[in-house]
């Protein structure tokens, strides 16, 4: 894929115009704290994508942010990066999308996109930092003026560089689009890197709520044997519903026992602070064990069970803009979609307090962003 050239760090004609729109934020570092707000982007530069925003997900990172956890939340707080919704203007320079198609972004709207990872489109993994949809800083010029923090989907209308603005199928349903752009993406990067679009891999999902849900459907839509690892054993009869082969119960000492070796690859998807040589120990010799859950605490792992078996531990994060788009086009062709309920703007808080204990339902919350409030 190419890309126009980016904008210029300094373009004052375009940089200080903004668009003002109606937004839902936490206005402190409690989950309690949500009101209605009115916040501004930039308006639409040479290169940029203007949408109304029609649904948005909610992430366990939601919490993370909201709750301050990583020590880098600024208030008053718009989350949300799981965006869809359908594009109502496009700057001179934009040539992938127009007026009327459906649209998503990710979790990142910008990057450097003069580095090593930045020129392979791993935006994700930029040298000098990639700037968050919301809750980050706007760095380079392209999210809205430096220095200003971003402003995620917990609001309506949303203005984005080309670069990361994802084309979206038009008979694809928006409510369901909206999570694959974090949930999809991020289990779809890590199955592709390790051979999995190509079939016949024995792949481990460990924890099966949103993020596993996904892994599950992804995986198995590739043609893999999936196993479900969970600590739940109500979430078999679901796990087995979205394409697993296999469930293998945490606390089954003797059916952990059995699997030991028994696969290729684990994509640990859990959040709360856990022990990972239960997983390690499922893999086979060269088995990959990849991070994806975002834990508080360090973890402590023995070396042996590595050394002697060539097993690797490695973390992932999301997906660049060429790969995201690849998975849209993937789960959109093949009908793989998140289960969700949706939900109105007011319900935002009781659903982010159920993120934080425990996402038992296997459903991905995405908000029907006309109901976002007017201050």
């Amino acid at each position: 894929a190419t890309f126009p050239p980016t904008r210029s760090l300094t373009h004052p004609a375009v940089i200080m115009a903004t668009v003002t729109c109606n937004a839902f934020s936490a206005m402190t570092a409690s989950l309690d704290s949500f009101e209605a707000n009115t916040v501004e982007r930039h308006a639409c530069g040479d290169d940029d994508v203007v949408f109304d925003i029609k649904f948005c997900g909610i992430c366990h990172t939601d919490v993370h942010f909201v709750k301050n956890d990583l020590g880098m939340s600024a208030y008053p707080l718009t989350p949300g990066h799981e965006l869809a919704g359908v594009v109502t203007a496009v700057g001179k320079n934009v040539s992938k999308l127009a007026v009327g198609d459906k649209v998503g972004v990710g979790c990142m709207v910008d990057a450097c996109h003069a580095c090593k990872n930045c020129n392979k489109f791993e935006e994700q993994y930029c040298a000098t930092g990639s700037t968050f949809t919301y809750g980050g800083m706007s760095t380079y010029g392209r999210a809205g003026p430096n220095g200003k923090p971003t402003v995620g989907g917990y609001s309506d209308v949303m203005v984005v560089h080309e670069r990361y603005a994802i084309k979206v199928p038009a008979d694809a349903p928006l409510d369901q689009v909206a999570p694959l752009l974090c949930a999809g993406i991020t289990m779809y990067d890590p199955l592709v890197r390790f051979g999995c679009s190509l079939g016949g891999k024995k792949v481990g999902i460990a924890g099966i709520g949103g993020l596993g849900m996904m892994g599950i459907k992804i995986a198995a839509a590739m043609g893999c044997e999936v196993t479900a690892i969970s600590t739940s054993a109500n979430k078999e009869a679901m796990s087995m519903s979205m394409g697993a082969a296999k469930f293998l119960l945490t606390s089954d000492a003797a059916a952990m026992a059995a699997a030991a070796g028994s696969l290729d690859i684990v994509l640990d998807t859990v959040s709360a602070n856990h022990e990972l040589m239960p997983y390690a120990n499922l893999l086979c010799g060269d088995g990959q064990m990849t991070l994806i859950g975002l834990t508080t605490e360090p973890f402590s792992v023995p070396g042996a069970p590595f050394l002697f078996s060539q097993k690797s531990l490695r973390g992932s994060l999301i997906g660049g803009t060429q790969r995201t788009q690849e998975m849209i086009d993937f789960c959109c062709s093949k009908g793989v979609y998140p289960d969700i309920k949706v939900i109105p703007a007011t319900e935002v808080m009781d659903v982010l307090k159920k993120l934080e204990e425990k996402n038992d339902s296997i459903v991905r919350y995405v908000i029907d962003c006309a109901t976002i409030p007017k201050k």
